[in-house]
């Protein structure tokens, strides 16, 4: 019988990486629960008083070669990513709070962890937000930036980045938008083309939000872009235009913390065992900032298109109408004060098995949403500032290797999105191997057989 052929990949040549030299600027336009939280923690690491648990960058691992090897460095071993040290931070807030005040206010962290960080936290002040009521109907703050139209209000923000450039002394830079769900929109005339956008900001085109405002800002100077939110932001092809042009990579929308978080977790397993599904019923309450944005049906919208996507791109009915063609997929969310940050999301899930017979999940994640939150920006701040470094990743726009962060992934335009958490991390890590000539992991495993 003759010999099987081994299957074992060849090496690729090693990426252009630029060294994470000096201080990486972090700019946040919204200073709330999650950006307080996350720098806080990023802070009571740098002191040795916290741990970066839930953090890839930190904590994660990466398998390079066969399994006999025992080769698994540290991710931030094995790729050059900036020193936590080395982070500088600045944000911008309709609220006049500093980060420890917010922080205070946000009731995510305990009043003895965020003393010992109050020298610190207390020397991050807000600059004024853009901020509009129209888009953000539950909120009314009044430290907030005035202009003759929106493209000057852009101005102000690249002013602004400027600004914290030179005082800060960072080298590099990146925003993070922490900020609130905005009302519904969708793509328009104006968002089509850098030309045509500009033409809208100097109308004030109602169809350009106030995240759209910082995305045009920081992409115009260069800066790296990521969408916490599920607002419409940067899947526009203006910011498309933006990002490739002035090498600024983009990634979003729509951090992936609690319910959506298990979701991609659970179906996947579904799937992989050809179990139906008839229905899934989710209810959150929470009553942090957001839960009493999400209050305005306008502002849900947004939300429940990002968090509805994910069932039936995971769970592909158009190949399996048998399994799950027909299933019913409910999202609610309430405000209720008394939760806080500590949100609590309930699901029902129906599910059927051999011959049709019915079963049932019942899930209750009392989860901590800033607290699942912080380490995704703090990973997503480091990856963004490597692949801004990277020669093969600056120019190409969308990182859809960061997908494993987002409840709704950002692809090419016409490309549907992978879901599953299984598959991201596979994705984000072979993304890593290739740009350090290492050989893919396709986990055939038949070469250990040969």
């Amino acid at each position: 019988m003759a010999k099987r052929q081994k299957t074992v990949q060849t090496t690729v040549k090693t990426a252009d990486i630029q060294p994470a030299k000096g201080k990486l600027g972090v700019m946040i336009p919204g200073m709330g629960a999650v950006a307080t939280t996350f720098v806080a923690g990023v802070e009571a690491v740098r002191k040795g008083f916290g741990s970066p648990i839930g953090s890839l960058t930190q904590m994660g691992t990466i398998r390079l070669g066969k399994r006999t090897e025992g080769r698994f460095p540290k991710i931030k071993e094995f790729v050059p990513l900036a020193d936590l040290n080395d982070l500088v931070f600045t944000g911008w807030d309709p609220f006049e709070d500093d980060m420890y005040a917010a922080a205070r206010k946000a009731g995510v962290l305990e009043k003895e962890l965020l003393d010992k960080a109050k020298p610190f936290l207390s020397s991050i002040k807000p600059r004024p937000a853009v901020f509009d009521r129209h888009y953000v109907k539950k909120l009314d703050g009044h430290h907030v930036k005035k202009g003759k139209n929106k493209m000057d209000l852009a101005e102000q923000v690249r002013a602004d980045i400027r600004d914290f450039k030179k005082s800060s002394g960072a080298s590099r830079l990146v925003t993070m938008w922490c900020g609130s769900t905005e009302i519904f929109l969708q793509p328009t005339a104006a968002h089509q083309s850098v030309k045509a956008f500009e033409k809208a900001l100097l109308a004030s085109d109602e169809t350009i939000a106030p995240s759209m405002i910082y995305a045009y800002a920081s992409l115009m100077e260069g800066v790296p872009f990521a969408n916490g939110a599920p607002n419409l932001t940067v899947d526009l092809p203006v910011m498309h235009e933006l990002s490739r042009k002035n090498e600024a990579p983009i990634c979003g929308k729509d951090f992936k913390t609690g319910q959506t978080l298990m979701k991609t977790i659970l179906a996947p397993g579904f799937k992989a065992r050809q179990i139906g599904l008839a229905g899934w019923f989710s209810t959150n309450i929470l009553g942090n900032r957001d839960g009493e944005v999400l209050e305005d049906p306008e502002s849900f919208k947004t939300k429940e298109e990002s968090k509805l996507s994910v069932l039936e791109h995971i769970l592909q009915p158009e190949l399996y109408p048998e399994l799950y063609g027909k299933f019913t997929h409910k999202v609610r969310i309430h405000y209720y004060p008394p939760r806080g940050d500590n949100k609590e999301g309930w699901d029902n899930i129906d599910i059927f098995g051999w011959l049709g017979y019915p079963m049932q999940i019942k899930v209750n994640f009392l989860c901590r949403d800033s607290i699942l939150a912080a380490p995704i920006v703090l990973d997503l701040v480091l990856f963004m500032d490597l692949a801004k470094r990277t020669s093969e990743l600056r120019g190409i726009g969308i990182q859809e290797w960061l997908s494993f962060y987002f409840k709704s992934p950002m692809t090419k335009p016409g490309l549907y999105p992978e879901h599953d958490l299984f598959i991201q991390l596979m994705k984000l890590k072979n993304t890593l191997r290739h740009l350090r000539g290492e050989e893919l992991i396709t986990h055939l495993g038949l070469e250990y057989y040969d």
